[in-house]
């Protein structure tokens, strides 16, 4: 997650509490996807960013994930996501999500 990215994420925490966000990622990669919900929920591990030791425990997914893909109208998910999710390891992408929100999530 690039370091503007990671300061509207602090910056959407302070104002609106992280209690009420939830970070939706679109990441090609399980790892990728990993990491970016790593920095949103326990900071970045790269120490880099503005959310450097800053743990927010917010709520993260990825649009693939079942939970999310419910939410989204069809038509629209299939003309934004529908191709891509083709060639992604889905399951790796769950796995590696549900395994951040286990551990680091406060807030779901």
């Amino acid at each position: 997650m690039d370091l503007e990215n990671q300061k509207r994420v602090k910056e959407f925490a302070e104002k609106y509490g992280a209690e009420n966000l939830v970070v939706i990622l679109g990441a090609a990669e399980g790892e990728a996807a990993g990491l970016a919900a790593e920095t949103v929920t326990n900071g970045d591990p790269t120490f880099a960013g503005p959310l450097t030791g800053v743990q927010l425990g917010l709520s993260v997914f990825h649009i693939c994930e079942p939970e999310i893909k419910e939410l989204v109208d069809e038509s629209v998910y299939d003309e934004q996501v529908g191709m891509m999710e083709m060639v992604l390891d889905v399951d790796d992408i769950i796995s590696e999500m549900s395994a951040i929100r286990e551990e680091f999530c406060k807030y779901l």
